[in-house]
Order: C-alpha cells, then structure tokens, then sequence
C-alpha cells in the first residue's frame, strides 16, 4: 500500500481521510459536506487491510457492532445461568442431575442436560469473555493508535477546505489587531493551549477527554483478565466443607495443605423466657426454641508437614484454634472459612444384635459407624457377621434393586451376612430403618436394631480469592474513564488569516452548545463576529 503525499508536504498512511498535517480532504465526497471529525480522518487498519486471515480476524474484532452483540450474547448467557441456581449453591449431599429433575421437573432435567447448572464456568462461556477482551484490545488499538498520531501531528495553519467544513465556521472581514490579541489572550485566560504559526492560531484544551473511551477499554481489559483468572489453579477457591464433630478433614482448595478439625458445634436459639417481651411475637409464631440465635464451630486448624505420600497418615502441626460463627471466619495465609450452614443430629453410628428369630436370645452387638464401616464384626463364640453391601441414602431403583442416592447417612440401609455355629455357610439380611427383610429364605437368625448415636455437622465455605485486587484495580481504572470522558471535552478553535479576512472554525468531540457559548464570550465587546453552526443554517435553509 503506497503512501499518499499532500500538498502541503505531509506524507500520510494509506487511508487516510483527512491529512494529518493540514486537514485538506483527500476525497472529492469529503471537501462537499461537514468534515467526519471521529477519529481526525486517520487512517485506520480496519478500513485499509482486507487480504490475509489477520486482516480478517482484526477487522471482524475491530467493529463495535461485533462487540456489541458479544456483550449482548454473553448477557443472555450470564441470564440463563440465574433461572436455577448453579450447582456450586445446591446442597453437595445430593445428585446434580436428580436434583435438577426432582426439584424443577424437565425444565431442569434439560437446565442440567444443557450444562447450564455450571454454566460460569464452561468452557464456551470462558470463550464468549474471552472474545469480548480480545475486541476490546482489538477496537482499542484500531482507533487510538492512529487517534494519537494525528493529533500529534496536526499543524497550526490548516487547508481552507478544513476550516470551512467544520461545524463552526464564520469569516471576518473587519476586525483589527487589538481584537486578534484580545481573542488570543481570553483563550489563553480559559486555559487553551496556544499554538501560534505566520500568524495564526490553534488553540486547543480538554484532549486528554478523548482517551476516556480508551481508559474504560483497559479497565474492562483488566477485568476481565482478573474474572479470567478465576479459573486458574490457586487464583480462586471458593468451595463446601462440611464435617462432622470430632472429624478431621483436609480444607479443599489448599492441595492438601491445611486440615480442619471440627472440636464442637454450638447451636444456641432464642428463648422466649429469657429474651423478654420484645421479642415474644416472632418467636410464638416460628416457635419456641425455632429460631437460630448463634450456631458456631470450634475448630482447630493444622497444617500439614511434609510432602504428601499416598497411604501414609499425614503428620499435622497446630496452627490455631478459632470460634468460627457467621461473619467471623477463620482466616489463614490468604484463606478463610465461613460458617453458612449446619445439619443438627446427623446419624452416626447404628447398633445391631444378633437374635434368634424365634426365642429373641442375643448372641452379641456390632456398632456400625455409618462414614467407615467395618467388612467384618466378630461377636465371640463362633458368632460373626460380615457386611456384604452398604446403602448411605437407600432407595430401590426402577429395576427394583437397592441404590444409594448420595454417601451421606439420611436412610442406611445394610446387607449383612451372619455366621453361627449351628450355620456355618451363613444367611443373609437386609436390614434398613423399619424394614428387616430376608431375601435368601427362611433364616434361623436376624438383626435386630440396637440404638444410635448422632453428631452435628457444620456447613463451611472455603474462599481464597487473589484476583480481588485485580478486579479492584480494573473497576477504578473504569471509573476513572469514564469520569475522563463524560466530564470534560476536546475543544479546538482555529483562528487564520486569510488576506485581508480572518477565519475562524471550532470543533468539539461534544457539547457544541457548550462551545459556541464560549467562543462568543471570548469574542465579547471585539469586533469579530462569532462563527455559525453550520449545522442550524442547514436546517433554516431547508
């Protein structure tokens, strides 16, 4: 692409509408109506290169309408992702697909089907922020690049064309020196800066307003670098713990790091009798002891010493003890732990006897704990039982065969295989809540329900976020941008002798109104007559 020579000397891009230089237009279109003032006429990439894939590439990335609708696509998406609640906030004890379906029947069945139950984190979601980052940069460098160069460039005196298909524009044919400093000097006075040139004048002030548009630009570049790095290892964490009381458990998200003993779980309520008549009404009507007045838990927070070798117990140091309650977590080398939930009496452990059916004599009693049960309990005496099959949350299933829904405790149910001196190849029970059934016949003995013990879980949430302050960073820089280019504007007057004639053309990237009124109070008690709004002589014409 050859480079085009003006007139005047000025050697500009291809594509240029405008000179950079003196502002002559280079086509016939632009010297018959009002100059395209946007970009100061220059040559933009978008507009000049169409042949490689990068061309390509650059120019679909570069148009505002691409990224509009990037914007409006992934808003539709963002809205999709608030119908139901994404899996992160459903409760982990249960099956996402059954809880999808049995929660908000095919609607949510094909919610989850649709991978929308995770929806921020998918990989086309991933794309479509990616895209609009990637036309942010795209737009940006497209037009500020050549922005800045032409306004860098641009000279004092200026081709008659420029100045007379400017928006503001008039000629004085009487006016006199004192006037010409006179207008000079108030420019000055109202904070132009002064560019002087055989005679002429550019007086120009609020160009730092056109780099708004651009600040915001990199201050959504940056936000969405910050959300992007959500999704990198160690950036972001943000998952569920819950445990049980006198359980130890590794913290998900440190890799292994950091282990989390739950001591005690306090739960306290409101009592009517001890919290006075204020507070009567709301309790009678949720019931007494209803109302949730403090739940915390008393944890101990260890650390892990060493590398992590599989089947070996982990050797834990005692970092800290700490009451976590609501909006007072525990906080440790940039993580912290909320208390958000808790489950109250959570069945731990079952106890079984071994009976005969037919006299109700006992022959010994198991303990099963319901989180890590035994293969193999031996009662003495030649009496033991075996546990063949273990169902945490049991249901039968459609074909009719016992399942599980999820590992946690709600309805167990057991296959348990007893072996008696008198029965040595052993017989088959199922056992579950209110239910003894035999599947493998008529059997001598059966297990009978002995007692349980339960324990509170606490519900923590585990959050660790390093993107904060890039996300900080990036909202401020916005701000900033936007402030910078909705609070001031980019003004220029341009005053030129031509002869015995002086011209004088204004321009601003808006609030003309604002402009045209200063303009005349600059030109106030002078003989020079302020320029028209080319603009509104058009519309009286017509």
């Amino acid at each position: 692409m050859e480079h085009v020579k003006c007139e005047c000397g000025h050697v500009n891009p291809h594509g240029t509408v405008l000179c950079e230089s003196c502002g002559k237009p280079v086509s016939e279109e632009q010297s018959k109506k009002l100059l395209d003032m946007r970009y100061e006429g220059s040559a933009r990439r978008s507009q000049t290169y169409n042949k490689t894939i990068v061309d390509k590439i650059w120019n679909f990335f570069s148009s505002v309408k691409v990224g509009v609708w990037l914007i409006v696509i992934t808003l539709i998406a963002s809205a999709l992702g608030t119908i139901y609640p994404q899996e992160m906030y459903i409760p982990p004890t249960v099956t996402p697909a059954e809880y999808y379906a049995n929660q908000y029947g095919w609607t949510g069945k094909l919610y989850y089907e649709l991978g929308f139950h995770n929806l921020y984190g998918s990989w086309w979601y991933l794309i479509l922020v990616a895209s609009i980052g990637i036309s942010l940069v795209i737009c940006s460098l497209d037009r500020v690049v050549p922005l800045y160069r032409a306004l860098k460039k641009q000279g004092v005196t200026r081709h008659s064309n420029f100045l007379k298909r400017q928006r503001l524009f008039g000629i004085n044919t009487e006016w006199t020196e004192p006037d010409y400093e006179t207008l000079k000097n108030r420019l000055k006075q109202r904070r132009y800066k002064i560019r002087e040139e055989n005679g002429n004048i550019l007086a120009e002030k609020g160009r730092f307003s056109r780099w708004g548009p651009y600040v915001n630009h990199i201050g959504l570049i940056i936000f969405l670098v910050g959300a992007m790095l959500r999704f990198f290892p160690g950036m972001y964490v943000d998952e569920v713990l819950w445990i049980r009381e006198g359980e130890t458990k590794v913290i998900p998200g440190t890799e292994g790091r950091y282990y989390l003993k739950n001591e005690a779980f306090i739960f306290e309520t409101y009592d009517k009798e001890k919290e006075g008549e204020v507070f009567d009404n709301a309790i009678s009507r949720a019931g007494d002891g209803m109302i949730a007045k403090n739940y915390q838990s008393n944890v101990m927070l260890y650390e892990r010493k060493g590398e992590i070798i599989p089947g070996v117990e982990p050797e834990l140091e005692k970092i800290k003890e700490h009451q976590i309650r609501v909006n007072e977590p525990l906080k440790h080398d940039q993580y912290a732990l909320y208390q958000v939930d808790y489950k109250l009496d959570e069945l731990s452990t079952m106890s079984f006897k071994l009976t005969d059916k037919q006299s109700g004599q006992s022959y010994g009693q198991l303990k099963v704990n319901l989180h890590d049960p035994q293969l193999k309990y031996d009662l003495g005496n030649g009496y033991h039982v075996e546990l063949l099959s273990y169902f945490p949350d049991f249901y039968f299933d459609d074909d009719g065969n016992p399942n599980t829904k999820t590992k946690v405790p709600n309805n167990p149910a057991f296959v348990f295989k007893m072996f008696t001196p008198d029965r040595p190849k052993g017989e088959v029970s199922f056992v579950a809540i209110r239910q003894n059934l035999e599947p493998l016949g008529d059997n001598k003995y059966k297990m009978s329900f002995a007692g349980i013990e339960t324990k509170n879980v606490a519900g923590l949430t585990v959050r660790k976020d390093l993107t904060l302050w890039i996300l900080g960073i990036g909202g401020a820089i916005f701000m900033i941008g936007v402030i910078q280019g909705m609070y001031w504007n980019h003004r220029r007057v341009w005053v030129q002798r031509v002869g015995q004639e002086l011209w004088i053309a204004g321009h601003t990237n808006k609030n003309w109104y604002g402009l045209k009124n200063e303009i005349s109070n600059v030109l106030k008690d002078t003989a020079i007559l302020a320029p028209e709004d080319q603009v509104d002589k058009e519309k009286k014409v017509s």
